[in-house]
């Protein structure tokens, strides 16, 4: 019985967030209805249309035209589109440049974003040298254990570092720094010499080096990196890994309009 009620709740569950973004989706193609007409889109009750555009109006995702009493797309939804045209943006820059470095370095190469607490890889390519072939795009990785993830931790706003040194950072190897203190210290390093590295941090070897890219306004929004086996990308090849990665990350940045201070 229990599972059975567990089915049923999670099924009605479902059929909520379809109607919800059917909502969305009615909004979308005829600019602004009201709860009556919506009810009868979606061939529900009037109650039901108001519980769902009640719950999407927290969101900010829809608003009420309130001379009309009518609903149309909320502020919510330019958020959650800038956030997507901001990847799809930078994926675009950074498609060409990427591939160069790749064949440069002989590594692969990626380009991550900063999404909520953690890095997620949106562009990777490979070099001729990579023995190792994973996938890590949409991936999310962990900030203080990746060198993509130090860049965007150093340049991220106060409240975003704070929560990550603050939250007990676990150590996926005996290299991985965990301690507050230490972090702060490798962060400001990032900061000052413009680029940041990882030696099996993350994973045993596993070695990597980043460089931030910045939008048009100078704000660091993506990181490029290149990663390779520790046998081959050793920390003494670090600073001229790195000098690669700044000339690329500075043909990304200004083709997404940033060209220097």
């Amino acid at each position: 019985m229990g599972e059975t009620n567990r089915s049923g709740g999670e099924a009605s569950q479902v059929q909520s967030v379809d109607r919800a973004l059917s909502v969305l989706d009615l909004l979308a193609r005829h600019g602004e209805l009201g709860v009556t007409e919506l009810a009868a889109e979606l061939d529900v009750h009037k109650s039901t249309a108001f519980r769902l555009v009640t719950a999407l109006e927290r969101r900010d995702l829809v608003q009420q035209i309130e001379e009309r009493g009518k609903y149309r797309l909320g502020l919510g939804i330019l958020r959650l589109a800038a956030a997507t045209t901001g990847r799809l943006e930078v994926s675009r820059a950074g498609q060409e440049v990427c591939e160069r470095l790749a064949r440069e370095l002989g590594e692969t190469v990626n380009i991550a974003i900063l999404e909520d607490d953690a890095a997620v890889n949106v562009l990777q390519e490979y070099g001729n040298a990579s023995v190792m072939t994973r996938n890590w795009i949409g991936r999310r990785t962990p900030l203080y254990a990746t060198s993509s993830g130090k860049v965007l931790l150093a340049f991220a706003d106060e409240t975003t570092r704070k929560l990550v040194l603050e939250s007990a950072p676990e150590p996926l190897t005996e290299h991985t720094i965990v301690d507050p203190d230490a972090l702060t210290h490798e962060l400001a390093e990032v900061v000052r010499r413009g680029w940041a590295s990882t030696s099996e941090e993350l994973e045993i070897g596993l070695t990597a080096v980043a460089a931030p890219i910045r939008d048009g306004g100078g704000r660091v929004t993506a990181a490029v990196s290149a990663s390779g086996p520790s046998f081959r990308l050793t920390p003494d090849s670090f600073e001229d890994v790195a000098e690669h990665l700044l000339g690329g990350a500075a043909e990304i940045s200004s083709r997404l309009g940033y060209y220097g201070d």
